[in-house]
């Protein structure tokens, strides 16, 4: 090792110039060691507050990890084994934390220690000594200047005496701080040495036992463990990537995509619509009303579940009931100018709920599948192609052999056969016939009507009399009274589908082709839009009434309704053909389709037996033999029971409440 310069104790005495500049070296060197000293004293403190809070950090650290199971997360599907792996991390981290707690002990006690000693003891003595080497120098050269001062004349020896001790003691006094500051100075030059690498050493040392103590205490039996971590992680690294990639295809293709699936409503002139659809979901426009004149529109998402029309706000947990859409009805409205709006009616003939579709392929699917659902074919074991075979007349559009008669099935219900038996041959034979074809039933590319329009002969009686007719289709007390008299009055809630001229009433296949051919029609169209009525049976006539109004909108004498027959498939759909007298003297012969809300069957029967009651009247006796063997009401009139037998696929309770006794 190199030497160490000095300062000499023999040149202490004489205090030379040449010696004060050689301590001016020292006392600069020590003045810079202090400063030093204090800076070095900081990044030690640091060090060590650094390992101290690193032993609280991996207490906290264990703590979390083991809070990982407390955590009540959403999608915590599949992490029994990461909790099963943090905990056992959370074992190793405590145990980690023991030797980071040893660690600072050793730091604080062989690194910051020391070094504080150091500044303490070697640097405060050589700094105390300097100041008392200050004093003392000050002190001599006073004592030296009242020496110097002694006069030349008579000398007082006493007084020469005492200065000379005075110089003497502040030499001496000197003389010794010199050399107990020389030696301070002069072993400060080693012990600066040792007190800059005894605390590095210390550290070092901390340092060396805590990675020994980590390396026997986990390199064993931790290999296996971070192994298979690693696996693990690795191989969720590379599923990530996998996914990653995987979905950034998929972003790739779908907006690649043309730019009119962003465009609502874009296949407006030809849209593609599915019409066999039996579930829909989609966002549409609820309709609510405000107050009396005002209203607002709510964008929400509708879905369809079972024979319900559900409805979940965004960000909802699970939706709500909005509408039962069993044997109701839906038809597409005009509502505040908007566009592609459809209202869902009730069973009753109740208005429900308005709603509004993005574009005319949505209003349209969403008509078609209620009216789907409606029907309750998803009750079926195979509602999807009990859809399509519902829907296939619109596919057979033009087809010239009747769809109707060739799916007639031989064996009828016990309540067709009641009726067959009731009624004339020209209604529903028991027995096959020969199926006539479309031509010579209806004549080809007759106009079909959607809308109700009264006949000319029925606006002549209406407005033949010079009384004004009321504007609310009130008849007369007159005719209040024949309806009053009427032995049988029975209500249906009917949505009017078409109506058109037929060449013959002497089969029910004129009805069944009149079916396919106005179904046909409203498909090709699309035409959704129907208008609900109250089918009024009486003994006497069939009346079409306004529910809203109790106007009449149209009327027929019973006894001009030739042929009456219900679709054998969709028990809904009933129809008849009236023939109605001309001006010429000739007669013309028209089909009129109706969807009903109970079965068409039902209908059929209450015509049935009001012609039938038209035929008893004639003889007094059977009459009275008909009006015992049915049930009538406390007036005397017959009543429709609803347990009359129902077809296959009927329930006899079904709109119970949509028939009426007028």
């Amino acid at each position: 090792m190199p030497a160490v310069d000095k300062l000499l104790l023999e040149e202490a005495l004489q205090d030379s110039p040449q010696t004060r500049s050689l301590l001016s070296v020292f006392e600069e060197d020590a003045g810079t060691l202090t400063d030093y000293t204090n800076q070095l004293l900081q990044a030690m403190q640091r060090v060590y507050g650094a390992q101290n809070e690193m032993c609280l950090a991996t207490q906290q650290l264990s703590k979390q990890l083991l809070a990982y199971e407390k955590q009540n997360f959403a999608l915590g599907k599949g992490d029994e084994e990461v909790i099963t792996t943090l905990h056992y991390f959370s074992k190793v981290v405590d145990e980690l934390n023991l030797l980071h707690t040893e660690l600072t002990k050793q730091l604080a006690d062989s690194m910051v220690l020391p070094i504080i000693q150091f500044r303490e003891k070697d640097l405060t003595e050589v700094s105390t000594l300097k100041d008392l080497f200050g004093l003392a120098s000050n002190e001599h050269d006073l004592s030296m200047a009242k020496y110097s001062r002694l006069p030349k004349k008579k000398e007082n020896e006493k007084v020469k005496s005492e200065v000379a001790k005075e110089v003497a003691a502040a030499r001496r006094k000197q003389h010794l701080s010199s050399l107990q500051y020389y030696c301070a100075l002069n072993a400060l030059q080693y012990r600066k040495r040792i007190a800059m690498m005894e605390p590095m050493l210390g550290y070092a040392q901390g340092q060396i036992n805590f990675f020994k103590k980590g390396a026997e205490m986990f390199s064993k039996r931790m290999d296996t463990f971070l192994s298979t971590t690693k696996a693990m992680v690795q191989s969720i690294q590379e599923e990530s990537e996998a996914e990653v990639e995987k979905m950034r295809l998929a972003q790739q293709e779908l907006l690649s995509v043309d730019e009119s699936v962003y465009t609502p409503d874009f296949d407006v002139a030809a849209p593609v619509i599915n019409r066999n659809l039996i579930q829909k979901a989609g966002y549409l426009n609820l309709r609510n009303k405000t107050g009396l004149v005002t209203t607002t529109w709510e964008r929400l998402y509708f879905f369809t579940q079972g024979g319900n029309l559900m409805c979940q706000p965004r960000g909802a947990v699970a939706g709500g009931l909005i509408q039962d859409l069993d044997n109701c009805s839906v038809m597409a409205v005009d509502c505040e100018d908007r566009r592609y709006c459809f209202q869902i009616t009730t069973p009753t003939g109740k208005a429900g709920i308005t709603l509004q579709a993005e574009s005319k392929k949505e209003n349209e699917e969403w008509i078609c599948a209620i009216n789907n659902i409606s029907r309750q074919i998803y009750l079926t074991d195979n509602p999807e192609a009990v859809a399509i075979k519902l829907n296939q007349t619109a596919l057979q559009a033009v087809t010239p052999i009747t769809s109707f008669g060739k799916k007639q099935d031989p064996s009828r219900s016990s309540q067709s056969r009641k009726h067959s038996g009731l009624e004339n041959d020209k209604v529903v034979p028991n027995t096959p016939a020969k199926v006539p074809d479309a031509d010579q039933l209806i004549v080809p590319g007759t106009p079909i009507q959607f809308d109700i329009v009264l006949p000319a002969t029925e606006f002549l009686d209406q407005n033949r009399s010079g009384r004004r007719t009321n504007p609310f289709g009130e008849s007369s007390d007159e005719k209040n009274l024949n309806e009053e008299d009427s032995l049988l009055q029975q209500m249906f809630i009917v949505r009017f589908l078409g109506s058109m001229a037929v060449k013959t009433d002497s089969t029910s296949e004129v009805i069944y082709e009149a079916m396919r051919q106005v179904l046909a029609a409203r498909a090709i169209h699309n035409i959704f839009r129907m208008t609900e009525s109250h089918l009024m049976v009486t003994s006497k006539t069939l009346r079409l009434i306004d529910p809203q109004t109790q106007v009449t909108r149209a009327s027929f004498e019973l006894t001009s309704v030739t042929q009456f027959a219900a679709h054998q498939e969709n028990k809904r759909l009933v129809g008849f053909v009236v023939r109605v007298p001309e001006s010429a003297g000739e007669e013309s012969l028209s089909a009129y389709v109706f969807e009903s809300n109970t079965e068409g069957e039902k209908i059929c029967y209450a015509i049935s037996l009001g012609k039938e009651i038209i035929e008893a009247q004639k003889d007094p006796e059977a009459l009275a033999q008909l009006m015992l063997s049915m049930p009538l009401t406390n007036d005397g009139k017959f009543v429709l029971l609803n347990d009359q037998p129902d077809s296959e696929d009927g329930n006899p309770n079904e709109n119970k409440a949509a028939e009426s006794e007028a």
